[in-house]
């Protein structure tokens, strides 16, 4: 009996091992995440406009209208809870950055992809990354801080929203 008990435990340690980052990246991530303000346009806001921490960074809810056109030519309208924005660029959403397998950012991006994205601006698809997402300021931080993102972003709770797609500005000329 102890032989089947050793053998049981030893075949079913990896399905309870976790692989996940250090703890210490894991908060390293998490203060880069908050300092950076990621929550302020992935996280969906409550009626009383707090940030919604049960749908902490899951992007703009696939359910919310878009923000209305800008009145003047140049101006940027956001969504009632600052998670999408219609601007000269068209309308952009904040991505569900939870690593939900259908609907987060794990569906698009690995580690590497994240960061070069972070680096180039360019989505894995070859797109841009719209505004008002400051990708130019965050391409300045280093490799160890954006894998410490990416680790966090990992950590976190995921939650299935599907968000909208950007709707790109058509140009004119």
């Amino acid at each position: 009996m102890k032989k089947m008990t050793l053998l049981f435990s030893l075949c079913a340690l990896p399905l309870f091992a976790q692989s996940k980052a250090p703890t210490a990246v894991v908060e390293r991530g998490a203060y880069l995440v908050t300092v950076g303000g990621c929550g302020d346009c992935h996280t969906p806001k409550t009626a009383s406009i707090e940030p919604d921490r049960a749908r902490l960074l899951s992007g703009s809810p696939s359910n919310a209208p878009a923000p209305s056109k800008p009145i003047k030519s140049g101006e940027v309208v956001s969504s009632a809870g600052s998670t999408a924005f219609h601007g000269p660029w068209g309308i952009s959403y904040g991505a569900n950055l939870t690593p939900d397998p259908e609907t987060g950012i794990v569906k698009e991006y690995n580690e590497t992809s994240f960061i070069k994205a972070m680096r180039t601006g360019k989505t894995p698809d070859g797109g841009s990354i719209l505004p008002p997402m400051p990708w130019d300021n965050y391409a300045k931080m280093t490799d160890d801080d954006l894998k410490a993102m990416w680790a966090y972003l990992q950590s976190i709770k995921p939650v299935k929203n599907k968000v909208k797609p950007p709707v790109r500005a058509k140009k004119t000329g």
